[in-house]
């Protein structure tokens, strides 16, 4: 259903609708977002027995001092609910590839860590992981692009935050 058919249906809102070339845009994002994750996802399930979650849960955990964030923190990160996060953590834990304790500093919040196998997984996982990033991203834009596409997907994230 087009904008203009839309807006005749609602009562007394005025709304900005999208012009066609921004609708086209936004359409292409979605798609585009939407069929990435899952390629993204698919590889490194064939790869690795890892989804994309539970990939960039790894990734975060090996760059933080000591390999642990508290949950709270992870969550905010990967920009996912605590809910999400603390299951996919359950998951991984029962595969040993993390483990939670208790915040020692406040015994309060609960720290995630990155367990040796889940570091041993992670050294597996991340070479394939940057081929298939390449291959389906990086490599199907040119440099400038890819610069525009950071630049722009950066201040969606701040918007977002507000």
């Amino acid at each position: 259903m087009q904008g203009g058919n839309c807006a005749m249906m609602m009562e007394d809102t005025e709304v900005l609708w999208l012009t066609d070339q921004q609708q086209a845009s936004w359409r292409a994002f979605l798609e585009g977002t939407a069929r990435l994750s899952e390629t993204l996802n698919r590889d490194l399930e064939n790869d690795a027995d890892l989804s994309l979650n539970e990939y960039e849960v790894l990734v975060r955990l090996s760059e933080s001092p000591y390999r642990t964030l508290r949950m709270s923190q992870l969550a905010d990160n990967l920009a996912h609910s605590r809910s999400r996060v603390t299951h996919t953590i359950r998951r991984m834990e029962e595969r040993g590839l993390v483990v939670r304790e208790s915040c020692v500093a406040d015994g309060r919040g609960v720290n995630c860590t990155l367990t040796d196998a889940g570091a041993a997984a992670l050294v597996v996982a991340a070479p394939r992981h940057v081929s298939s990033v390449r291959r389906h991203l990086v490599d199907v834009l040119t440099p400038a692009q890819l610069d525009v596409l950071g630049e722009a997907m950066e201040l969606v994230s701040l918007a977002c935050r507000t």
